[in-house]
């Protein structure tokens, strides 16, 4: 019945995944629970109801359901859904959902890490966890991590890694990637240089709305510098 409601779901056919769900839910299936949360949370095929969304992840996340322990970490990062903004509890959350092969969790512990929110800063430990990310293909894991390496804050300075990992980050269509690949290009950092390469993904990332980018590109044109 999970398969069939999430079919519903995907298809965009919410009220027979919410009746789908309820009845699972009911049944105490965590899984269940998690989805029909989301869609309180989010009022799909019902009415936002944020006080149910909250109870129904809090069961779920007993169970250590992955996702339900997600989005609960999301609500504490926020103070959202009835719930007082509390980023220890968002830290252990996260590290849980983390720690069950959840990578957009492997990225916000990683972040958290990095700037010693909820917990006390460590970048080894934060390249350890976007490194994770990464190698399940979460883009903006691939760029923080490129960060870290040029930097070397948690890792030894390594331009070659930072290249790959700002690469895959601009693959995906990250802008933050796409723009420090073009920084790497402009300066000559794990790569030969190539200012009509970096310029090229400047624009890309400034079409995509990248601040920075969109500031050098319209500095470039004030200056007469590029045409478009």
């Amino acid at each position: 019945m999970i398969k069939k409601a999430h079919k519903a779901y995907n298809a965009g056919d919410f009220q027979t995944a919410l009746g789908l769900y309820i009845q699972l839910s009911d049944m105490e299936d965590a899984d269940a629970q998690t989805s029909l949360a989301f869609m309180y949370q989010n009022a799909q095929g019902c009415e936002k109801d944020e006080a149910r969304a909250l109870e129904l992840y809090t069961k779920a996340s007993q169970t250590k359901q992955p996702y339900a322990l997600f989005n609960l970490a999301i609500l504490y990062a926020n103070g959202l859904g009835g719930v007082a903004h509390d980023q220890f509890e968002a830290h252990h959350l996260f590290m849980e959902a983390a720690l069950r092969e959840v990578p957009p969790a492997m990225y916000e512990v990683a972040l958290m890490l990095e700037r010693g929110l909820g917990c006390l800063q460590n970048y080894s430990e934060a390249a350890f966890w976007y490194e994770e990310g990464a190698k399940r293909g979460h883009l903006e894991c691939f760029n923080n991590l490129g960060v870290l390496y040029k930097e070397g804050h948690g890792v030894n300075v390594d331009d070659a890694r930072c290249f790959i990992c700002f690469s895959r980050a601009a693959d995906g269509g990250l802008a933050e990637g796409l723009y420090n690949l073009g920084q790497l290009y402009d300066q000559g950092i794990g790569c030969e240089a190539d200012h009509d390469k970096a310029l090229d993904l400047c624009r890309k990332a400034a079409y995509k709305g990248h601040e920075k980018a969109k500031a050098i590109i319209k500095g470039l044109q004030e200056d007469g510098k590029i045409v478009f």
